[in-house]
């Protein structure tokens, strides 16, 4: 079973680096990337991801306000 995850960070290089340490592993795979909270949001409801990973300063909604509105 692949774990998919979704990474939401304003930085690209956060990003690459996340997306780079999670390719090194064999059960997880990155569903996509978002550079704001209201692509987090729309991403989310898209894939459906097993796992999101959400920085919490991100430009417009931060990533608390988009985990409160995914629960």
């Amino acid at each position: 079973m692949t774990i998919r995850i979704l990474i939401a960070d304003d930085h690209a290089i956060v990003r690459a680096g996340l997306r780079e340490l999670l390719h090194q592993e064999t059960d997880l795979s990155v569903a996509g990337e978002a550079a704001n909270g209201e692509e987090a949001l729309d991403l989310a409801a898209t894939l459906q991801p097993d796992v999101i990973l959400l920085d919490q300063s991100m430009p417009g909604l931060t990533g608390l306000e988009v985990l409160a509105q995914l629960t």
